[in-house]
C-alpha cells in the first residue's frame, strides 16, 4: 500500500520513519502538525529525523534553537534514509532542562553519527547543536 502523501510529498501512512513500532499518525505525525510537542529530548530527536526523511523543513525550523538555526533551511524528502539507531541518552527527560542524544542515522550515502544537544526553550524541547563523529 502506497499510503497517503503528506504535504512534503513522502508517504505518511504506515510505520513512523523514526524507528518506533508505532504508525506515523500516532507517533511523529502529531508533533509535525503541532497537535502535540515532544516530551523528551530523544522524542524530539526522533521526530526531527522523521522530518528530514519526509522533507518537513517547517518542523525542523520550529524545533531548532534560533541562535543556531540555518536561514533559510531547505529540506527535500529523502528516501535514502534507512534507519535510526539511538546509542546513548543523557538527561533530556520530562523534568530536565537539557539533554544529549547520540545516534547513528543510516543513509544510502553512508552513516551520520552525531551527539546532539537539546535545551528547553519556553517549555519546549529544541535542538541546540551537535557534534558529528566521523
Amino acid at each position: 500500500m502506497a499510503g497517503d502523501r503528506g504535504a512534503f510529498g513522502a508517504t505518511t501512512a504506515g510505520p513512523c520513519p523514526c524507528g518506533s513500532d508505532a504508525e506515523y499518525g500516532v507517533c511523529c505525525g502529531p508533533l509535525h502538525t503541532g497537535e502535540s510537542s515532544a516530551t523528551t529530548a530523544e522524542r524530539l530527536m526522533r521526530s526531527r529525523y522523521a522530518a528530514y526523511v519526509l522533507g518537513d523543513a517547517a518542523y525542523l525550523v520550529r524545533t531548532w534553537h534560533p541562535r543556531n538555526r540555518p536561514d533559510p533551511l531547505e529540506v527535500a524528502p529523502d528516501p535514502g534514509w534507512r534507519r535510526l539507531d539511538v546509542l546513548d541518552v543523557t538527561g533530556g527527560g520530562e523534568d530536565d532542562e537539557t539533554g544529549e542524544v547520540e545516534f547513528v542515522a543510516s543513509h544510502l550515502d553512508g552513516p551520520l553519527h552525531e551527539r546532539s544537544r537539546f535545551v528547553r526553550r519556553a517549555g519546549r524541547w529544541v535542538y541546540l547543536d551537535g557534534v558529528v563523529h566521523g
